[in-house]
């Protein structure tokens, strides 16, 4: 993955499992931020203000580097950045209308999803054998999930629960689309300058339907905190990525979760019940050996290939 100019002086020389500490903690932050925000604003509404901030500061890092906004593969940022925003804004929804660490484990499913989607291109290519042990991870990771919905059915959160399991399956579908756009040799500049400007459009379409809502100074101040802190928070991980262990850093962004839980019993009063607790640590394993077995059984050219489009 590619560092940024301006992750390098950000980040300095810190090591990669403290970078993925912090930007993980930044993350969850985001998320109280859009908690808050959600009482006030639009999900989509969110997005934009978030993808005005992440154009803003993309374009200024491409820029910097001198490398232009133009590009060869404008279908594939365009696909990229569909299912990003879709992922991202019903994401925001979701935490508007469940308990933050409940959202954010939802959401942290990617990994399940992308090991089923491997898991699919294997029989779709008809290859005879598929790895029980990635089988297991998926199962494992839903019968956390049915855990962790299991007492949002009794407020009558359902809806709201099944978006947040949506957005994670579609954040999943982003990241493979991101690795593609790396080895079409994009640069990770111009693929959050495009995405951040897809949030930005989205949300600006979605707002002049919903209407645009009054401000008030703590909810700009929400919003503003909401785009600082996910930009930050990716140029930390991006940086950790770039000279950690991916399999360490995959486990470490976990914490995310962890981090939520507090978050949520200290600002929003949120219950974290002995059900949903357990549910959360299947998602986690179940994520975490998803990664590893992912790694370890890398697909072939033909199926990321079929995984991708």
């Amino acid at each position: 993955m590619a560092v940024t100019a301006f992750s390098r002086p950000v980040a300095g020389s810190m090591p990669a499992p403290l970078l993925m500490l912090i930007a993980t903690l930044l993350f969850a932050a985001m998320g109280v931020c859009v908690k808050f925000a959600s009482a006030q604003y639009g999900a989509g509404e969110i997005v934009m203000y978030r993808g005005l901030i992440g154009t803003l500061v993309s374009a200024a890092l491409l820029r910097m580097r001198g490398a232009p906004l133009a590009t060869k593969v404008p279908a594939m940022h365009f696909w990229r950045s569909l299912s990003g925003v879709c992922a991202l804004t019903l994401w925001f929804y979701a935490i508007g209308g469940l308990p933050l660490p409940t959202a954010m484990t939802l959401n942290y499913m990617s990994s399940v999803w992308m090991a089923m989607f491997l898991i699919g291109g294997a029989v779709m290519l008809g290859r005879s054998r598929v790895d029980g042990r990635l089988v297991a991870a998926v199962l494992v990771g839903f019968v956390g999930v049915a855990l962790i919905l299991r007492p949002t059915l009794e407020r009558d959160q359902l809806w709201h629960g099944v978006v947040g399991l949506l957005s994670g399956m579609l954040s999943a579908m982003a990241y493979l689309q991101v690795t593609a756009l790396g080895r079409a040799g994009e640069p990770e500049e111009r693929v959050v300058f495009y995405f951040s400007m897809g949030g930005m459009v989205a949300g600006a379409l979605t707002t002049v339907v919903g209407g645009l809502h009054s401000h008030t100074p703590f909810g700009v101040l929400m919003l503003l905190a909401t785009g600082v802190l996910a930009t930050v928070a990716q140029l930390l991980m991006t940086r950790a990525y770039a000279t950690g262990r991916p399999l360490v850093n995959a486990s470490l962004a976990y914490l995310g979760i962890a981090y939520s839980c507090v978050f949520g019993y200290w600002l929003f009063d949120d219950p974290i019940t002995p059900m949903a607790l357990a549910g959360m640590v299947l998602v986690v394993a179940a994520g975490i050996a998803a990664t590893r077995l992912r790694q370890s059984v890398a697909p072939t050219d033909t199926e990321a290939s079929t995984l991708e489009s």
